[in-house]
């Protein structure tokens, strides 16, 4: 089996088990609840047009090379990533806001990922068109996002006993798939890593953080709400930017970039997750 086959595998099998645990949790009125609650517009807009700004204009100050900039701004094109939901379990933050965002945000994504991409990528110098094939992504984002957290949703409602039970076991199985295909991942794409350089993934980091600020301001007073925000705006979707990577650039530097920075905003985000749970911890002592 060739490396990308096994990566999708361990990557859709860890996301689709994780974000069904998730739905375990919930009723479809905690979620609906609280998305009413939440200022849906000005998040949109922060993540579709502030962010991929932002972005972009780091790339054109910093002068980076071509391909790399292209990566960097695919992801920011590309917001609230499948994991938003599993570090807001593992923050202890607003759960339903979590899984209400994670479901509306790739349905938004397939429609206004292109038309972003493309309004950034003719300021760095690129003349091509971006190749997307919206009913493939449409198709690939509900199978492995949106499905998974309404299965879950439905197990609960249906067998509330066997979703408590199966829960925490779905759990752990879908995490460990998850180290695997991170640590395989890391393993195998390791030199092109590498040779991105450092200094695109320090400017990722510093955009990184200035976006969960943004998002965190956006949570009203409500903390947990601020967290799951935050993550949200500074945790990209991976797997869109890498999708619209293959599909318009294949084969060059763009996909070395997407899967760099990428990594980058995971370990940011589990950074982020356990110092709000120290936090935490050492508050309810």
């Amino acid at each position: 089996m060739e490396t990308e086959s096994i990566v999708r595998l361990l990557t859709i099998g860890s996301l689709a088990g994780l974000l069904m645990a998730v739905g375990m949790r919930l009723t479809i009125r905690q979620v609906v609840n609280a998305l009413r609650k939440r200022r849906l517009a000005l998040i949109i807009t922060v993540n579709f047009v502030i962010v991929p700004v932002l972005v972009l204009a780091a790339t054109k100050l910093c002068g980076f090379k071509t391909e790399v900039s292209i990566g960097m701004i695919l992801l920011a094109a590309a917001p609230f990533a499948p994991v938003v939901p599993v570090f807001t379990r593992m923050a202890r933050a607003d759960l339903a806001l979590a899984a209400g965002l994670t479901a509306l945000f790739p349905v938004l994504s397939v429609f206004l990922t292109p038309v972003v991409c493309q309004m950034m990528l003719k300021q760095v110098a690129h003349s091509g068109v971006v190749q997307f094939n919206v009913s493939e992504a449409l198709l690939v984002l509900l199978a492995t996002i949106v499905l998974p957290l309404g299965l879950g949703m439905a197990i609960r409602y249906v067998a509330l006993p066997f979703a408590r039970k199966t829960m925490r076991p779905v759990e752990i199985f879908s995490e460990m798939a998850g180290a695997a295909s991170l640590t395989f991942v890391t393993a195998t794409e390791w030199p092109a890593i590498v040779a991105v350089g450092w200094r695109p993934l320090a400017v990722m980091a510093v955009a990184s953080e200035l976006s969960l600020l943004l998002g965190y301001s956006l949570g009203g007073p409500d903390r947990g709400a601020r967290q799951v925000i935050g993550l949200g705006t500074s945790n990209r979707n991976i797997a869109l930017a890498l999708l619209v990577a293959l599909q318009a650039f294949g084969g060059t530097e763009v996909v070395s970039s997407v899967v760099a920075n990428g990594l980058l905003l995971i370990l940011l985000g589990l950074i982020h997750v356990a110092f709000w749970r120290s936090r935490c911890q050492r508050a309810s002592e």
